[in-house]
């Protein structure tokens, strides 16, 4: 599946070749513009939910929180975090309640996949305009039985190149 976050209102036309062949497509928020998330279904079905900037817009609609079922994995979509070693209070309780496996998030425009507090935390990145040093980076997820494997790659790079050698998490 195809992880993208903080696009704010710009479709990258690479994420094509990124997403092609992908079965889903997860926005972790901060979408801005509602014609990005219908790009983006023309790849494959999408799941959204709302980020910080998207509060007061059309897209108030999103939800704050999603639950995915990703075969004998279940994780959580949402925006905001906190952070992987702090999470925040709202995060906490969607923890305790839900008890997913792993959490695709956004906001902080950094990618970076990480195992913390028994869960694994997947950042895709930023796929909007380019904010300070941080690379414009999206993301493929492969879940194999309780095998994740986290792909991140740069948007600006050519071929997209990976950011990191591909992550394998046994959960």
């Amino acid at each position: 599946m195809g992880l993208v976050s903080d696009t704010h209102g710009h479709f990258e036309p690479r994420l094509e070749a990124l997403f092609a062949g992908c079965d889903l497509i997860l926005h972790a928020g901060d979408v801005v513009k509602p014609a990005t998330l219908s790009e983006l279904a023309r790849l494959a079905p999408v799941k959204a939910v709302r980020g910080n900037v998207d509060e007061g817009t059309s897209l108030e609609g999103l939800p704050e929180v999603a639950r995915l079922d990703l075969g004998s994995l279940r994780g959580l979509l949402v925006h905001e975090i906190g952070s992987p070693a702090r999470l925040s209070p709202r995060l906490r309780r969607e923890v305790a309640r839900r008890r997913p496996d792993l959490v695709v998030h956004g906001h902080s425009h950094r990618p970076g996949a990480r195992f913390a507090e028994g869960l694994l935390f997947v950042n895709p990145g930023s796929a909007g305009p380019r904010r300070f040093s941080l690379p414009r980076a999206a993301g493929l997820l492969e879940v194999e039985g309780r095998t994740a494997r986290v792909r991140l790659v740069d948007l600006d790079t050519p071929g997209l190149a990976l950011l990191e050698p591909p992550l394998e998490f046994c959960l």
